[in-house]
């Protein structure tokens, strides 16, 4: 039995090699539409349902990290493994992954304080990067 053939285990199919692919083709963050979209383009019949339920089973596996962006939607992206947070540039998308270990440490020990274990979070800064802000 390989580690495919387990139960629960993400099936490699030609469709998520596909979504897989074009996910880490770009460097910013997409919604499912955005990504289907792309692959409509480059002549790909995966259908949007295909790419919601791909994309969301990538991310609860880990491999690729999902944000809310400012208007509700679910983006993703590949990133660095590890816990981070994001950058993300209004204007062009532009992302950069960033670590803050003394938040981390702040928010175990507000957890601690009010009696909370295992606190997951998620944050992300909007702003606008430098080239943008040139133009």
């Amino acid at each position: 039995m390989t580690s495919t053939d387990r139960p629960g285990s993400p099936r490699h199919t030609r469709q998520r090699t596909e979504i897989r692919q074009a996910v880490e083709d770009q460097e910013t963050f997409a919604t499912a539409q955005e990504i289907h979209d792309r692959l409509r383009h480059d002549g790909s019949g995966v259908g949007l349902a295909t790419v919601y339920r791909t994309l969301q089973g990538l991310a609860a596996a880990g491999e690729l990290d999902a944000i809310r962006t400012p208007d509700g939607q679910v983006a993703y992206r590949t990133c660095s493994p590890g816990h981070h947070h994001h950058l993300i540039c209004r204007s062009c998308g532009r992302t950069v992954e960033v670590s803050i270990p003394s938040l981390e440490t702040l928010i175990r020990a507000l957890a601690a304080e009010q009696g909370f274990a295992q606190v997951e979070h998620e944050l992300e800064f909007y702003g606008t990067c430098t080239d943008c802000a040139r133009a």
